[in-house]
């Protein structure tokens, strides 16, 4: 097994270069509470989220699982929709290696394509590992997403029109929660964004071996996240799928995906691996591997080339499901 690495995509690399100082490859489970405490996650604080305007932001306590805390979720709703009656609903779940990160993190993203597609945003914060170990996150996303399916109409959105969205952790949460609420009879989601997710505890793929050290997620920083989350049962043979969607037995009945991730990232396999097996199940799904590209690229460098086709290919995919 070869463990070279494929290389960055020339102007990614660059940007790698630039943000290295603030981000490394590596995490242990010592280093968490000081990137909490970091740069990149402080930096979510202060964005501002009404898109100049373009949305109303309110923080929203609701009711969590039975028996647990309650969720805390962010709303976007567009101040001045062209189209009258409910809208669609991004529900956002935010990335962070299921150890950092909260409600702020990453949406901005599901914002932007709200407002080209004239939609409901809905971030959900959930409980972290180590601290809140599996089931926890799991648990409140799904308590999130009852939540809007109940009530979107007093939002202004459609509880028909639901798409649930995360990157990295959140995408794998999102994959958790598509077989989470099918199994349960819950609300359906009308598709899945799936970005670089988080899927397999394993940790074992060629692309896991061979991005070692490099980039800004690699297999030491998986280990630290998947162990946060299931502790000795990491990689052993009692890993719920709720957890690591990869182990799931049965991915028939879940609705049409979009999976994209880099090809120069520690996810790259579980992905592709992923997306095959959706297919081979009956199942809709549309796979993007960008060349070159490393974990999140798209966030950490918005505005090369092929974080623009990537973003390009996102909104195409939802314009398409919701027939816009």
């Amino acid at each position: 097994m070869t463990s070279v690495p494929p290389p960055f995509d020339p102007e990614l690399a660059a940007a790698l270069e630039l943000i290295k100082e603030f981000i490394s490859p590596g995490m242990s489970l010592e280093d968490i509470e000081e990137i909490r405490r970091g740069p990149m996650i402080l930096q979510s604080m202060q964005m501002d989220l009404t898109l100049d305007g373009a949305f109303d932001i309110e923080d929203r306590e609701v009711a969590g699982p039975v028996g647990e805390p309650a969720v805390t979720l962010l709303i976007g709703r567009p101040t001045a929709p062209a189209t009258t009656g409910p809208l669609p609903v991004i529900y956002h779940v935010h990335g962070g290696g299921m150890v950092l990160g909260d409600r702020r993190v990453g949406v901005t993203g599901a914002l932007e394509y709200a407002r080209e597609l004239e939609a409901v945003v809905v971030s959900v914060e959930y409980r972290l590992a180590p601290e809140h170990p599996h089931p926890a996150p799991i648990e409140d996303v799904y308590a999130g997403l009852l939540w809007t399916a109940e009530h979107a109409k007093e939002i202004g959105g459609d509880p028909e029109r639901i798409i649930i969205m995360g990157a990295s952790a959140g995408g794998g949460l999102c994959a958790a929660l598509a077989l989470l609420t099918r199994d349960r009879g819950g609300p359906r989601p009308i598709g899945q964004l799936l970005l670089c997710p988080m899927l397999d505890d394993r940790n074992d793929t060629p692309s896991a071996h061979q991005m070692a050290g490099v980039g800004v997620w690699d297999r030491t920083a998986n280990e630290t996240g998947w162990t946060a989350l299931l502790g000795d049962r990491r990689g052993g043979p009692d890993v719920s799928p709720y957890a690591a969607p990869a182990r799931a037995e049965d991915l028939t009945g879940l609705p049409p995906a979009f999976l994209d991730v880099g090809s120069a990232e520690t996810f790259r396999d579980e992905v592709v691996t992923y997306a095959s097996r959706l297919w081979q199940a009956g199942g809709v799904a549309e796979l993007h591997v960008w060349p070159g590209g490393f974990h999140g690229f798209d966030g950490f460098a918005p505005q090369a080339a092929l974080s623009q086709a990537a973003r390009a290919a996102h909104l195409a995919w939802l314009r398409r499901l919701l027939g816009s």
